[in-house]
């Protein structure tokens, strides 16, 4: 058993964060049923703010984080280089500013960031080839954009990723970690955002940082003055 405190933080894991269903189901999902990306919390929660309606976002590997970026860019190209998968999210997702791609993780799998001959805002490098992908990225990167690499902690043991992260700041760009939870995990890892030195891009809200999952002080006074005392 464990005391009413401790209590009190599963509750609110439970219901802000919906980890218990989205670790059970395998799914990335937030309370309210919305797609979100298999990034750390932090990080999905600090990227929710900024307004993309104008932005195009390159990501490499495809799945709920297509959705969660197609529901606010103005266009989405998402390469798959798995066709198993390529297959399902081409039936299941029906956003009309997304398009999968499926690319063999051979070099033509990196070399899509070139193909629509743009630049791009936002790139997520979050599938094969990491290395290839980020020094790809870097050349596709629009100015005052950022670059996404998620599970950068793996950077400990893999030599990819020390090759991705070293491209990445040689390219002088600012290096940012998010440790934490994410979904479908009862782990932490890391996503670590690389932005441009001039980034710039305009936030949803008047103020930053908004209030996050799960914060006290997004209650009304009589419910944190509740939520103290159940704290005592």
């Amino acid at each position: 058993m464990y005391s009413e405190k401790f209590k009190i933080f599963i509750d609110m894991w439970r219901e802000e964060f919906a980890i218990e269903r989205s670790i059970d189901e395998k799914i990335c999902l937030d309370k309210d049923g919305n797609p979100i990306p298999w990034y750390t919390y932090p990080a999905i929660e600090y990227l929710s703010q900024f307004d993309y309606s104008g932005k195009q976002i390159l990501e490499f590997g495809c799945g709920y984080s297509s959705l969660f970026w197609a529901k606010r860019a103005y266009k989405v190209t998402s390469i798959e280089d798995n066709l198993k998968w390529f297959d399902k999210w081409k039936k299941e997702f029906n956003e009309p500013n997304l398009d999968i791609r499926w690319r063999d993780e051979g070099e033509i799998y990196e070399q899509a960031a070139f193909e629509n001959d743009i630049k791009y805002d936002v790139i997520i490098v979050d599938g094969k080839r990491r290395f290839q992908c980020a020094e790809a990225a870097v050349k596709a990167l629009n100015k005052g954009g950022m670059i996404i690499l998620d599970d950068s902690d793996r950077i400990n043991t893999s030599q990819e990723y020390v090759k991705a992260v070293d491209i990445l700041k040689k390219a002088d760009l600012l290096q940012v970690d998010f440790y934490g939870f994410c979904p479908m995990n009862n782990y932490t890892k890391t996503t670590s955002v690389f932005f441009s030195r001039d980034f710039n891009f305009e936030s949803l809200y008047k103020v930053q940082p908004i209030n996050g999952w799960g914060n006290l002080w997004s209650k009304s006074r009589k419910d944190r003055k509740e939520f103290y005392k159940k704290s005592m």
